[in-house]
C-alpha cells in the first residue's frame, strides 16, 4: 500500500521571512499567511490566517536576538497545536544558546537545555537545524532531530577557489574536530589557533600549533560573533607567514563592531549562509544560501526519506 501524505504547510517567524520565503520557493511553493500582532507593551499575539487543521506544519525561525524571535516561535508552535495541526516541525536555521550547553562554572544556567525543554513542550514533534555549536545538544531534545552540515555548502565552494596551498585551521581547541572533518574532503593539513580568554567575547592571548609559512589558510568555524577570534587568528597566521586566510562561519551572529572588525582584519574574506539576516552589507562578506538543503530535507520528512543522504558533497 502506497504512503499517504498529509498536506504540507510552511510557515515563516518574523525574523526569518527572507530566508523562509527562499526555502519555501525551493520546495515549490507558497509561504503560508499569518499575522503577527502586538500589543502596546510589546506582546506577541501571532495567529495563522489559514486553517492548518490535519496538515504537516513546518515552522521557519531562527532563535537569534532578539529574544522575541524565540517567543514568537513558541506561540506558533503552540497556535499549531490547537489548531489541531497532525505533525509540527520547527525549523531552527540557528539555534540560539547553543553556547551555553553546559555549567562551565558555578552557578549559571544551561540555557540551551532551557531552550530544548520549551521547544518541546510548545508542541514541536520535530526538530530540524543547522551546525548545532555543540552536536550533544540534540540530546537536550526529547523528539527526533535533523541535524543539518552546512559542509554540503561550503565544501563545493572552498573547491571552486582553486587554492594552491590549501591548509585547513581552527581559531580554537574546540573546533578541531570540525576541522579536521573539513580537512578530510582535501587531504588537507590543519592546524589550530590556541587561545586563551579573559572573558567571554575577549581574547587574551592566542597562539598557532602547526606550520602556515606560503600556505593559503582558511578557518573553519561555526558561529562569528563579534569576529575577534577570527580576526585576530587571521593577522597572527599572516604574521607566521600564510599567502593568504578567509574563513568560512555557518551563523553570522555578527554583533557589536563585528562589521568593522572584519573589514579591518588580514581576511581575505568570509564565507557564512544566511541561515542569519545579515545587519549590513560588507564586500568581505560573501553569503551563501542554506535554502535549497533545507527545501530537500524539508521533501524527505514529508516523505519519510533519508536525512543523512543529504551529508553527501558532491565530488
Amino acid at each position: 500500500m502506497p504512503l499517504q501524505f498529509n498536506p504540507v504547510k510552511l510557515f515563516a517567524g518574523s525574523g526569518t521571512t527572507e530566508l523562509a520565503d527562499k526555502i519555501a520557493k525551493a520546495y515549490g511553493r507558497e509561504l503560508g499567511d499569518l499575522t503577527v500582532a502586538r500589543f502596546s507593551d510589546g506582546e506577541i499575539q501571532p495567529s495563522f490566517d489559514e486553517t492548518v487543521r490535519g496538515c504537516d506544519v513546518f515552522l521557519i525561525q531562527s532563535t537569534c536576538q532578539p529574544y522575541d524571535n524565540l517567543i514568537e516561535l513558541l506561540l506558533l508552535t503552540d497556535a499549531a497545536k490547537r489548531a489541531s495541526a497532525h505533525y509540527i516541525t520547527v525549523v531552527i536555521p540557528y539555534f540560539g544558546m547553543a553556547r551555553q550547553d553546559r555549567k562551565d562554572k558555578p552557578r549559571v544556567a544551561i540555557g540551551a537545555k532551557l531552550f530544548a525543554n520549551l521547544i518541546v513542550a510548545s508542541g514541536a514533534h520535530r526538530i530540524m537545524t543547522m551546525d548545532l555549536h555543540a552536536a550533544q545538544i540534540q540530546g537536550f531534545f526529547d523528539i527526533p532531530v535533523d541535524h543539518l552540515d552546512a559542509s554540503v555548502i561550503f565544501v563545493p565552494y572552498i573547491r571552486s577557489l582553486n587554492l594552491p596551498n590549501l591548509t585547513i585551521a581552527s581559531p580554537d581547541m574546540g573546533g578541531s574536530y570540525r576541522a579536521r572533518t573539513f580537512a578530510k574532503y582535501f587531504n588537507a593539513e590543519v592546524v589550530i589557533c590556541d587561545k586563551r580568554r579573559k572573558r567571554a567575547n575577549e581574547i587574551e592571548s592566542m597562539s598557532i600549533i602547526g606550520d602556515v609559512a606560503g600556505r593559503d589558510v582558511v578557518l573553519i568555524d561555526d558561529i562569528c560573533d563579534t569576529a575577534g577570534t577570527l580576526s585576530k587568528a587571521a593577522g597572527l597566521i599572516m604574521e607566521n607567514g600564510a599567502n593568504s586566510v578567509r574563513a568560512v562561519c555557518t551563523h553570522p551572529v555578527l554583533s557589536g563592531k563585528a562589521y568593522e572588525t572584519i573589514e579591518n582584519s588580514q581576511l581575505a574574506e568570509l564565507i557564512v549562509t544566511n541561515t542569519i539576516p545579515l545587519k549590513q552589507e560588507s564586500a568581505k562578506i560573501r553569503v551563501l544560501s542554506t535554502a535549497d538543503l533545507f527545501a530537500k530535507a524539508i521533501t524527505n520528512v514529508n516523505e519519510h526519506g533519508s536525512i543523512s543522504d543529504l551529508f553527501r558533497v558532491e565530488e
